[in-house]
């Protein structure tokens, strides 16, 4: 495992739609447990493959539900409003309100190519919609309604 490069805003990565993973191999699993070791060098909540540079349908969350990894995230369904404060390991020294569902049902793939699905809520759907948004191309920062200093 590797922590890796975080990519900031204003590198054009962030702003590509990423392609599915069609290949669930050992180099799928070592950019995962590279992804889990540079969001927890982090401190974040979660990271996305193209904030690594690699524009596949990838991220991984850590909440307090727990570590999951979506690979060809789907979101199928989602309920409900929440408002609330963002930021994001790519565009470090900023937070932003935005709104999210506050429900979303996903469905997904993991590591070794079996699918599952999952609801969550509150927090969780933030962060799955946040990491989901990143797969294409879109910023928290495109959706908020409020920007501000770390801090401030």
């Amino acid at each position: 495992m590797a922590i890796r490069n975080i990519v900031q805003v204003g590198d054009d990565v962030l702003r590509k739609k990423s392609a599915p993973v069609e290949v669930f191999d050992e180099k799928l699993a070592a950019l995962l447990d590279d992804m889990k070791e540079t969001l927890a060098d982090a401190n974040g909540a979660g990271l996305a493959a193209p904030q690594v540079g690699i524009l596949r349908r990838v991220f991984v969350v850590d909440v307090r539900e727990g570590y999951f990894e979506f690979v060809n995230p789907v979101i199928v369904k989602s309920k409900g409003r929440q408002v609330g404060e963002e930021g994001c390991l790519s565009v470090r020294g900023k937070y932003g309100t935005v709104e999210r569902p506050r429900v979303v049902e996903i469905r997904a793939f993991d590591r070794n190519g079996r699918a599952f699905a999952l609801k969550a809520y509150d927090f969780f759907a933030r962060a799955i919609c946040h990491e989901y948004d990143h797969l294409d191309g879109v910023l928290y920062i495109d959706k908020a309604t409020e920007l501000k200093a770390d801090g401030k």
